[in-house]
């Protein structure tokens, strides 16, 4: 028994003294089982996937062929269809060129697209559809998927024809979500008629050339020939390789071709925006914008018994950004991403922004349940290693706060004078009580034996830990927005007591 303690223990003090990177390359061997187990459920001629942390692609593999008609193996220099993941591309572009004065993200989207005057809402108190509304899903088009995916390579004419002749309408604009590739085919056209040049040629230059993506591209015909993935069906068990689409005016929501190799670029990208600080811009897009993207601003969807793809089962909140979607789960972990989905092509990718890591996954068979598995191994790599989020750094002002908090504690003599509290505090605590609260805990966890660092929320909310000879107590406080902010609220407890 002794012996088995022992074992559990060093197993547990070794998984803790591990770097994040050093967990992550311990469970490769378990991403590669995974993805290797789903290629085969879900029947995937070819699959190349990727692990980025820190800006870099440290794992990558393939599997299977990109063309099975000429036994091209998947690697990751091939180009695979990235369908809706594309959305984000018009997203940044939007923003590049808002950053620019150009637009701004709440004018009327008509301004850009004269075609959109004649629309007729649904009621006459519908508020006319903005360009926040199309990069968010919230312009009230209807859902349109599967007739969405076969408009890829229809002409700008023949969109703003359609446009002109006046569009349906699920819901009126800002009322609710519901997923739009149209909505996102208008902001290529805004793009183009913004900067004078056509999405894909603007998209090219400010965002793929800067990324150094260089073997990205919207039209198939363009990539070299023993570089493209072909798209299959499964259908009365073999392949039917599905018919491409040409680029054309719904290219902007969802006709991207791209390899892993420059995807994982793009992915760093996103990374880059966390955390907040100083240091001088670089990339196509400010980190404020980046940031902006990922922001849940619609919310899509919550599920309180969400069952995960390693069969946890516990609560998720689901949003939408720019071109990007936003997911809480029941352990407050936050991550962004997008899917894709078009006849022979399935993909995902997602980062954990609070990890600095993320997961990209392409396959060539329609739909194939890319966002499931990337889920799936993300969970579960977090979880089974138990991977250290970022620590943000405590700000001067809660350190020194905390400093002067813990002098007052027991007894709070002259709290009320120490003028480091808001106005408000001791209208909302009472010193006679603050002092009876905080001894009778101090007595029973004992002789303090240290105080440790503030865990910060914010820059202006915290939590630290006072340890005694018996247990501990938690002390939270939150600050006011003066300059220089006090301490507004405050809370003690005792934590749990110390293991003889």
């Amino acid at each position: 028994m002794k012996k088995l303690l022992f074992c559990f223990l060093a197993a547990t003090f070794s998984l803790c003294a591990q770097t994040n990177e050093e967990k992550i390359h311990s469970f490769i061997p378990k991403i590669d089982s995974l993805f290797k187990q789903q290629a085969n459920v879900s029947k995937m001629p070819g699959l190349v996937y990727g692990i980025v942390y820190k800006g870099q692609l440290i794992h990558s593999n393939a599997l299977g062929l990109a063309q099975i008609e000429n036994g091209i193996k998947a690697d990751k220099t091939i180009d695979f269809r990235i369908a809706s993941m594309s959305k984000s591309f018009a997203s940044m572009a939007i923003l590049q060129l808002r950053d620019a004065g150009k637009l701004r993200l709440d004018d009327p989207a008509a301004i850009y697209i004269p075609e959109l005057k004649s629309t007729q809402s649904l009621t006459k108190d519908a508020p006319v559809i903005t360009i926040r509304h199309l990069l968010t899903h919230a312009a009230g088009f209807p859902e349109d998927n599967p007739w969405g995916d076969r408009q890829l390579g229809i002409s700008d004419d023949t969109f703003k024809a359609m446009i002109k002749k006046g569009i349906t309408f699920s819901t009126n604009p800002g009322v609710s979500y519901e997923y739009s590739n149209m909505g996102f085919a208008m902001l290529g056209l805004i793009i183009k008629n913004v900067s004078g040049q056509s999405y894909q040629s603007y998209i090219k230059e400010h965002i793929f050339k800067p990324l150094g993506m260089n073997n990205t591209y919207w039209e198939y015909s363009e990539v070299p020939a023993n570089k493209l993935a072909y798209g299959y069906r499964w259908i009365d068990n073999k392949w039917v390789k599905q018919p491409m689409e040409h680029d054309g005016a719904y290219g902007a929501m969802g006709g991207l071709i791209t390899t892993l190799e420059d995807f994982s670029k793009y992915t760093a990208l996103h990374l880059s925006a966390w955390p907040e600080r100083d240091e001088s811009e670089k990339g196509p897009l400010k980190r404020s914008s980046l940031r902006e993207m990922q922001f849940p601003w619609n919310i899509s969807g919550f599920n309180p018994k969400n069952t995960y793809p390693n069969g946890r089962i516990g609560s998720s909140f689901t949003s939408y950004g720019y071109g990007l979607s936003f997911l809480q789960d029941d352990q407050g972990r936050r991550s962004v991403g997008h899917s894709g989905g078009l006849p022979g092509f399935g993909s995902n990718w997602r980062i954990y922004p609070d990890f600095d890591l993320g997961i990209i996954s392409f396959a060539n068979v329609t739909y194939a349940p890319a966002s499931f598995i990337n889920l799936k191994i993300l969970d579960s790599l977090i979880s089974s290693t138990k991977l250290s989020p970022r620590k943000l750094p405590a700000s001067a002002i809660l350190k020194q706060r905390q400093t002067e908090l813990v002098r007052l504690l027991p007894e709070w003599k002259n709290g009320p004078e120490s003028g480091i509290f808001a106005e408000n505090f001791f209208l909302d605590y009472f010193p006679e009580k603050l002092a009876a609260e905080a001894k009778a805990i101090f007595e029973k966890i004992g002789t303090i034996r240290s105080i440790q660092e503030i865990e910060p929320e914010n820059n202006l909310r915290g939590t630290f830990r006072i340890e005694g000879e018996k247990g501990s107590a938690k002390v939270y406080f939150t600050l006011s927005p003066e300059n220089p902010a006090l301490i507004q609220e405050y809370h003690i407890s005792e934590t749990k007591k110390a293991h003889n």
